[in-house]
């Protein structure tokens, strides 16, 4: 961790201490529900998206004709880990990323991870990071995918996007870029066999393991502004689910917001390298905002609507 973050982590762990965070005992099931109204989304809790529709938008703008004046299609999804779907609320700044995707004339919707909506049951999975983004990238569930939870690596017969994608000429590269060692770095990895697949297959597509979050989003705006960059990224940024687990997931946890906001400039910066491509006039770009899960307390994976709601943000 650099000093600047070492310092903001000091910062933002005053207020906590001052007893300004108050989700357990004010975070409840209704008062969720009542911030979630207050966000704007264009569909309700009960109509919410799967996750793993993701997927099919991905590949829908890809099959897609081009527009006119259009040359070539690109897409990445920003994922903000461990986002609860009502602290959107607070996506109004001047590098609030969600805001400047909602206010050009995209969509904003809630979605749900865990397997099944709710309140129609008990996960299938558990709202956790892993099955999350394995549900996003495969566009099934984890009775397919075999991703149940966190440390348990992935079915090479539903790959992922980044490789199928390549694999059948779509597109001619890839790119999956996180902090989290249990994306493709640890043994018990999700995607260790997928991204073994690609090495022994010689496919373009990359899996770069960075060394915080700062040089996440770092290294993906390198990507992004280099001139043939990645057709399809999707890169993670961790400030909520850090903040999460360190002092709580509430949208009356001041630490929390803060996450937020990091992970609100963060993925600013990178709307704003791709929109300073030299080619970008004639690029067709398809760009989401998403979640993988929400929290309660300091943890997640269960069933509550707070773990179970996400958000999904598309500039179309």
């Amino acid at each position: 961790m650099s000093i600047s973050a070492k310092i903001l982590s000091i910062i933002l762990f005053i207020p906590a201490l001052c007893g300004l965070y108050k989700a357990d005992t004010e975070d409840t099931e209704a008062l969720y529900l009542a911030n979630i109204e207050s966000v704007g989304y264009e569909n309700t809790v009960e109509t919410a998206i799967p996750m793993t529709e993701l997927y099919n938008m991905v590949v829908d703008h890809f099959k897609a004709p081009l527009p006119e004046g259009k040359t070539e299609k690109k897409a990445i999804i920003i994922g903000y880990d461990g986002c609860r779907a009502d602290v959107v609320s607070l996506a109004n700044g001047k590098y609030s990323a969600i805001a400047k995707l909602v206010n050009e004339g995209g969509s904003i919707n809630l979605g749900y991870c865990g397997g099944v909506n709710y309140p129609d049951g008990e996960n299938t999975q558990d709202t956790s990071t892993a099955p999350g983004w394995c549900s996003v990238l495969t566009g099934v569930w984890a009775d397919k995918n075999g991703v149940y939870g966190n440390g348990q690596p992935k079915s090479l017969e539903y790959k992922t996007l980044l490789t199928t994608l390549v694999e059948d000429g779509t597109i001619e590269s890839s790119a999956f870029l996180t902090k989290w060692n249990g994306h493709f770095t640890n043994e018990d990895s999700t995607y260790l066999p997928e991204k073994q697949y690609c090495e022994e297959n010689g496919l373009n597509v990359s899996f770069t393991k960075c060394n915080g979050h700062e040089a996440t989003v770092i290294e993906t705006n390198k990507q992004l502004s280099e001139e043939n960059c990645p057709d399809f990224t999707i890169a993670i940024y961790e400030g909520t689910d850090s903040a999460g687990h360190g002092f709580g997931f509430s949208f009356n946890n001041p630490v929390y917001k803060a996450g937020f906001e990091r992970c609100e400039k963060f993925a600013y910066s990178t709307l704003r390298t791709i929109e300073g491509r030299d080619s970008y006039e004639t690029e067709d770009w398809l760009i989401i905002i998403t979640s993988d899960h929400g929290g309660i307390g300091t943890n997640h994976g269960g069933a509550s609507v707070q773990e179970r709601m996400i958000f999904i943000v598309t500039n179309e």
